[in-house]
């Protein structure tokens, strides 16, 4: 349905005229936006459990009043998978919990998950109309994982209906969000489809890259069960480009291929003492903890358990690598970045976390060389202290070195969040596939369709890095793309 669509279906219901009489606007506008219980900062800080504790169903149904139910609801155009945001926040508000986690499921193949990590104060909440009140937007990631967490604890799980097969097969390289969101949309259109995982779980970086403190793996998990049960199928340890090549793809029939790959591969700064033992990429130190039990000394690979630890870079991941390395008894875990506090991409609840446990921002300070000791082992990191100059292309300020400022910190563990670049198992291996001088698949932006007719990519791979619901989004896009497709519309 377009907006359009909606907001006319919006507009037919009755109950909604109810509610506004129940609780005029200028009430409902004054209301304070609810504060999330979160787990104590000491003693989250020594485990894994889920930091967020959800909201309660009274807290759920008053910050539901807050929502203006607005004739043209902008916070949907700033959700890439167009969820029916007004629909299910006033379905929360009548109390029908089970209905709203149904409507979240007609457009997200993910809601618990976009509930708790997607940057919704970026998106959907940026657009409320609340904000040009100068007032707190309404919460709707709150209530986006309100909805889908009461619908898993009621056990009463609904599966989104989907057409009779057309007996059309399609494969889906990578089970992160892009290739779930892609496979669930075609799944409802009647295709047959596989979803291929290299790994040996499935859910891609939802696994592998976010610590179960920011989202346990039970709830991915029951996401991805919905998705079989709407007939998609899952085959892991299987590496399209190496296990099986595109021709061995279509020789099984697969009509269609969708590339999620992600970006698997870790940048770095080579600077001069990169190789030394204790020093690897958050990709490196975050798949062994959360997906090989590295975390676990009786584990056959441990990961190494720093005291003094140092993380390079301002982002989530970097977030989320600092946040493990305190929960694996890090006595000192430090945030090394070279912009200032407020130049940072990290979501700022998880830099609010962060610091809650204890974690220590070393902003304007940039890496330069490391220092090991007689056995090759880091000890030492020499940083450069900055100061902010003119704006660059990405319109923050320039970091600039400030000369002759060197400070020397004791670590013996260094890991390195500076970016990541695409997989290029897929670009290299498929013949004829345009790729960016980045290493990204070249697509058509509506349609996210590549050079070659029958392959779409989207994700990281199309990106370069980027937020798991701007992954779902291009997902979507490319289900939609085609399908039409091989429907004949486009």
């Amino acid at each position: 349905m377009t907006i359009e669509e909606i907001i006319a279906v919006r507009r037919a219901e009755p109950w909604r005229e109810v509610l506004r009489k129940k609780i005029p606007n200028k009430v409902r506008a004054m209301m304070p936006r609810v504060k999330m219980k979160e787990l104590d900062a000491v003693l989250r800080s020594r485990n894994n459990e889920e930091v967020n504790l959800g909201l309660t169903p009274e807290q759920a149904v008053n910050e539901a009043q807050r929502c203006l139910d607005c004739p043209n609801p902008s916070c949907m155009t700033g959700c890439p998978v167009g969820i029916h945001i007004p629909t299910f926040i006033k379905q929360i508000e009548t109390g029908e919990f089970l209905k709203a986690a149904a409507t979240l499921k007609e457009t997200s193949a993910l809601p618990a998950v976009c509930g708790r990590v997607c940057p919704q104060e970026k998106q959907c909440e940026a657009q409320c109309i609340h904000l040009k009140m100068k007032k707190e937007a309404v919460a709707i990631g709150y209530l986006e994982r309100f909805a889908a967490d009461c619908e898993r604890e009621s056990g009463m799980i609904s599966v989104p209906a989907t057409a009779p097969s057309n007996g059309i097969k399609i494969a889906v390289a990578g089970s992160g969000p892009a290739g779930l969101s892609f496979a669930g949309d075609m799944a409802k259109r009647g295709y047959e489809v596989t979803v291929f995982e290299a790994l040996h779980k499935i859910g891609g970086v939802l696994k592998y890259g976010i610590p179960a403190f920011r989202l346990p793996n039970a709830i991915v998990d029951v996401e991805i069960d919905n998705l079989r049960k709407m007939g998609v199928k899952f085959v892991n340890n299987c590496i399209i480009g190496k296990t099986i090549s595109y021709d061995d793809l279509h020789n099984d029939g697969f009509k269609g291929i969708f590339v999620a790959s992600g970006a698997g591969l870790p940048n770095f700064m080579n600077i001069k003492g990169e190789n030394l033992i204790g020093v690897m990429s958050s990709n490196e130190y975050l798949t062994r903890v959360n997906l090989m039990d590295a975390a676990n000394p009786d584990s056959d690979t441990p990961v190494l358990a720093g005291k003094h630890v140092a993380v390079i870079g301002g982002g989530n991941t970097a977030m989320d690598s600092v946040r493990t390395a305190r929960r694996l008894g890090a006595e000192r875990a430090m945030i090394v970045y070279r912009r200032s506090e407020e130049e940072m991409p990290a979501r700022i609840e998880e830099v609010k976390h962060a610091k809650e446990e204890g974690v220590e921002f070393m902003t304007l300070h940039n890496p330069v060389e490391y220092l090991g000791d007689e056995k090759g082992r880091v000890k030492e990191m020499r940083l450069q202290k900055m100061q902010l100059g003119e704006p660059d292309a990405s319109g923050r300020r320039r970091p600039v070195p400030i000369e002759g400022a060197i400070e020397i910190i004791p670590v013996d563990e260094v890991i390195v969040s500076v970016g990541v670049s695409p997989n290029p198992l897929i670009p290299n291996s498929f013949k004829g596939l345009q790729v960016s001088s980045r290493g990204t698949i070249t697509v058509d932006e509506n349609t996210m369709r590549s050079s070659l007719d029958d392959v779409y990519a989207g994700g990281d791979i199309v990106r370069g890095g980027a937020t798991v619901i701007l992954a779902m989004g291009d997902g979507r896009r490319a289900a939609a793309a085609m399908d039409n497709s091989f429907s004949g519309r486009g």
